[in-house]
């Protein structure tokens, strides 16, 4: 990921709406969530919800895929990794002893992550 693409990452998150459905889509995991019920249950109009996943889907932080009359939205796992990766590309100037406590908290927020997402 280049400092463009994160740029755009970071701004789409930066609003409460797009950043509640990023959540809620990764909370679902791989099965994603109908568009439609995305606004229902973060109580947000349809136009909104809309032009909000535009801006998610943009940035590369969520994919669509059509099924029948719904669109499923899901997120992009690899994409949110990236954006991480890129965050910590030049971790404490290579003194891996002052990123051991980042390290544990992300490979703990990650199995919890993983698990969820795969159960």
């Amino acid at each position: 990921m280049d400092t463009n693409e994160a740029i755009e990452a970071f701004a789409a998150l930066s609003h409460p709406g797009r950043i509640a459905i990023f959540r809620l889509l990764v909370a679902a995991g791989p099965d994603g969530v109908p568009a439609g019920r995305i606004g229902e249950q973060l109580g947000q109009k349809q136009n909104t919800t809309s032009v909000n996943l535009s801006v998610l889907d943009r940035a590369g932080l969520v994919s669509s895929e059509r099924d029948g009359r719904q669109v499923i939205y899901r997120a992009n796992f690899a994409a949110v990794g990236g954006l991480v990766a890129y965050l910590l590309e030049d971790c404490c100037g290579g003194r891996s002893e002052v990123c051991s406590p980042l390290a544990a908290i992300l490979t703990q927020t990650s199995n919890v992550q993983t698990k969820s997402v795969c159960e």
